[in-house]
């Protein structure tokens, strides 16, 4: 079974992993395209050992394709993803476009698989937001043996978040500083070298004090895990080229102690449990990058409540928390048979 794919944004952070995860995982495909607006016609990028030339999305014929992954703003996936799903051809978005809208699916695979049986509704997927898909996928086995009444998650997320300009950010000033060279923003609010910003995205209209980000964390876990959890988020951006890791803290309606906590999500799905109460016997950013998996340490009993827990989890924002989990809901759209070649 093999099916014609086109990648929209396949130049950004996002795209090239995609590319790299298809390749990868050796995904069934019949034909590959990478599209782009007409400033980027001709650009060049790289799957596997091959060399892929940028199309024309404005005249692209998407009525011979079967799956489109987008890796692009929201407003260019408002402007094109109804279109191309009205060609018939199913679209994964990773922009926040879609992921409140009732007929999208919202899906990570090792939480709400079922999920993607609607995705013939609009003909567009939604692929959660990066900080949400890494904590879906470790409270998920927790939330279904006792129950989690409240997530209280701070999240430390890294500059490849922001795209490619936050990077090149962190790099320039990062050396400029080592020069006495001027400190230069233009990505960023405040100096992201040797820093850390309580920002991530723009804040609410609402006087709520919130930000976008730390709004889409809340909204999407009552999506995708359960609506009845409260969610208390602070998002921060931190002097990290790739890599989110989160410290969270939740309340469980029943007991469960950190040994059998470590024990039940070692054998859960897309997770890896790095824990030794010893120096150094825990996960950091630098040692999942490029790394599938969701990784969690410092399992611990929080004392302050009947049932409290606390963890801290790690992930590859552009595998776990964008391409990789973009490319497996493509292997569950063809296990389910939904996509058909």
């Amino acid at each position: 079974m093999s099916i014609n794919v086109a990648i929209i944004g396949a130049t950004g952070n996002v795209g090239r992993e995609m590319l790299t995860i298809l390749a990868e995982r050796l995904f069934p495909l019949k034909k590959l395209h990478v599209l782009a607006s007409r400033k980027s016609l001709g650009r060049e990028v790289s799957f596997g050992d091959k060399t892929l030339k940028c199309e024309n999305i404005e005249t692209f014929d998407f009525t011979k394709i079967d799956l489109v992954l987008m890796a692009t703003s929201g407003e260019m996936a408002k402007q094109w993803a109804p279109r191309i799903a009205r060609d018939g051809a199913l679209v994964i978005d990773n922009s926040s476009a879609f992921r409140m809208d009732e007929g999208v699916p919202l899906i990570v695979p090792e939480v709400n698989a079922d999920a993607v049986m609607g995705a013939r509704t609009k003909n567009i997927i939604a692929n959660p937001n990066c900080s949400t898909i890494q904590m879906m996928v470790a409270l998920k086995p927790i939330h279904d043996l006792v129950g989690i009444k409240r997530i209280n998650v701070s999240t430390y997320q890294s500059v490849s978040g922001a795209g490619k300009a936050a990077m090149d950010e962190l790099w320039n000033q990062t050396r400029g500083l080592f020069v006495n060279d001027p400190v230069e923003r233009q990505v960023f609010h405040k100096q992201i070298a040797f820093n850390v910003i309580p920002q991530v995205d723009d804040f609410l209209d609402d006087g709520s004090g919130d930000t976008k980000e730390e709004q889409k964390m809340v909204k999407e876990t009552a999506k995708i895990l359960d609506a009845k959890i409260k969610v208390n988020v602070t998002c921060v951006r931190v002097p990290v080229f790739s890599g989110h890791s989160e410290a969270i803290n939740i309340e469980m309606a029943k007991p469960l102690s950190a040994a059998k906590a470590k024990s039940l999500l070692r054998t859960s799905p897309g997770m890896m449990v790095i824990d030794k109460h010893e120096d150094g016997g825990y996960i950091t950013p630098v040692e999942v990058s490029g790394e599938f998996a969701v990784y969690v340490s410092r399992i611990r009993e929080d004392k302050t409540v009947k049932h409290g827990l606390n963890m801290w989890v790690v992930s590859d924002n552009l595998r776990k928390g964008a391409a990789l989990n973009a490319v497996q809901i493509a292997e569950l759209l063809l296990n389910r048979g939904i996509l058909v070649a």
